[in-house]
């Protein structure tokens, strides 16, 4: 055993046999859900005409926050997410540096489980997960998928015809939350939804649902999005939606095939964030049938935002069957991170801010409610720490926990805001002081926007302050350096050039023949 998995075994064991207090039983079960490339506007209770009602039912009975922030890439989320650390300073995908919500919870005698994507080192079992099944991988075909799945530590290849890793991925939980439930213990439990990243497939009745409903094309839906935004509350009446990227090409310029091509495209993404909220509501059933609903905290975010990259190939195959590999471009993903700008990889809003909904009847007093505090990935850790009881470890070689926790807004209070939070990955850069956020856009000059007049990011006031400028730059190299633990060669100084507003394959137009209707 590693000295993370003894301490983590010696406690769980501790606790094991010692009484749980009064206040232990209070404790919740935890559930944190995380979808993948999930646009900021993509679920119903966010703007979107997907129908989500299942979701949008916890956030309606939950909260919403409207400022919440990841670190704008598959990886490195989960990273911030399982440790409440910056993902180089956790020691990136091997986790190194850091402890897992799943070695915590089982410290203060929670039962530990997992389904769905990893795609960090080694397997949740090292990590302090008891159960776990899904792929190890960074994504999977969805109808046959691929060579990484386990259960546990053994290979799993049961792949039959039925199978559709959205609803595996549910029908494993199930499986093991009602093990927990059982045991009598609390449960942690990680569900990691693949969905809904590319490879863009579903089930054919699912397509079929929403054939035709783009066919008004990205600008309409984006114009319907925005406005809905506006009127459930997430933005002022007075709020302007920005005009279009310039990688973005005009509805009306494309042919008939081509617009036939991308409301297509569009309705299997929409079926498959449908698929989604239609295992939510399979998962809720559940836990009201074993009647824990009431005591489960449930955490529902994603891990960045929507994906601009078209990587579209074998479209001789339908997206309802194995092998076919349907991606959506840039053009849907602006529709995705509506009001936003940029996305996925970026740390401009339309990457870094994505939708985050907590539900707790038994712990949330202002049920219905919008957050707007800035919070981030690294805050659950702290959040799950308090309602659990568990401690965070002091010891050599783990860093000091770098989140916030939440519970304060659970309780309709405010808490201390963080002093900065820190963003970078792949030469994108951000850090954000209160309403200030410097970003640069792969290492071109850095920007500076006021997010409380500009959350679009459209106006650069950095050579109106400059002053603010370099101190923020600073900051960011000095945590960088000092917390962040960012490789040398990736502090290097910007490049002094104004960012291009396209970037090279955000937009490239498909191939639009040989694709499989339905």
């Amino acid at each position: 055993m590693k000295p993370r998995q003894l301490f983590s075994f010696a406690l769980s064991t501790l606790f094991g046999l010692l009484v749980i207090d009064a206040r232990a039983e209070l404790r919740p079960n935890i559930l944190v859900i995380m979808v993948d490339d999930l646009g900021y506007a993509d679920f119903g209770c966010y703007g979107s005409e997907i129908e989500t009602p299942n979701i949008d039912k916890l956030a309606e009975n939950g909260l919403r926050f409207t400022q919440f922030y990841n670190t704008s890439k598959c990886h490195s989320s989960r990273v911030s997410l399982l440790t409440g650390l910056y993902c180089e300073q956790a020691g990136s995908r091997s986790l190194s540096r850091g402890t897992t919500l799943a070695e915590v919870t089982a410290s203060a005698g929670y039962t530990t489980s997992m389904s769905g994507k990893w795609h960090l080192d080694g397997n949740p079992l090292d990590f302090g997960f008891e159960r776990y099944w899904g792929h190890l991988s960074g994504a999977t075909d969805f109808f046959r998928g691929n060579e990484t799945f386990r259960h546990g530590r053994e290979k799993w290849t049961e792949f039959d015809e039925d199978f559709y890793a959205t609803d595996a991925m549910v029908d494993f939980s199930l499986e093991f939350l009602g093990e927990s439930i059982d045991s009598g213990k609390p449960f942690f439990h990680y569900l990691a939804f693949n969905a809904p990243h590319y490879p863009l497939q579903a089930r054919k009745e699912d397509i079929l649902k929403y054939l035709g409903r783009y066919d008004s094309g990205w600008e309409a839906i984006r114009n319907s999005r925005f406005a809905k935004q506006k009127a459930i509350g997430l933005f002022p009446d007075e709020m302007r939606l920005p005009p279009l990227p310039n990688h973005v090409p005009r509805w009306e310029s494309l042919s008939d095939e081509q617009r036939d091509f991308e409301s297509f495209r569009m309705a299997v993404y929409a079926a498959m964030v449908d698929s989604l909220d239609q295992n939510m509501g399979r998962l809720v059933d559940f836990l009201k049938q074993k009647g824990v609903y009431e005591d489960t905290l449930i955490m529902l975010l994603s891990d960045n935002g929507a994906c601009p990259f078209d990587r579209t190939k074998r479209m001789d195959k339908a997206a309802w069957e194995g092998g076919s590999h349907l991606c959506y471009s840039g053009s849907w993903a602006t529709v995705g991170n509506t009001p936003f700008k940029h996305y996925k990889q970026t740390q401009h809003e339309g990457g870094i801010s994505t939708p985050f909904i907590v539900h707790w009847p038994t712990g949330i007093q202002k049920p219905g409610t919008f957050e707007t505090e800035p919070s981030h990935l690294i805050d659950v850790m702290a959040t799950v720490l308090e309602v659990s009881g568990a401690e965070y470890p002091e010891e050599e070689g783990i860093q000091p926990l770098q989140g916030k926790t939440l519970v304060p807004f659970f309780e309709g209070k405010t808490r201390e805001p963080h002093e900065q939070l820190f963003f970078e990955f792949a030469n994108c850069r951000a850090l954000r002081q209160g309403d200030w956020k410097i970003v640069s856009l792969y290492h071109h000059d850095w920007e500076l926007y006021n997010l409380e007049e500009d959350r679009t990011e459209q106006v650069d006031l950095a050579a109106e302050y400059p002053k603010r400028t370099e101190e923020m730059v600073a900051k960011w190299h000095e945590m960088a350096e000092g917390i962040a633990r960012i490789p040398p060669d990736r502090q290097d100084p910007v490049n002094g050039v104004p960012a291009p507003e396209n970037w090279r394959s955000w937009h490239e137009p498909g191939t639009y023949r040989q694709w499989v209707r339905p």
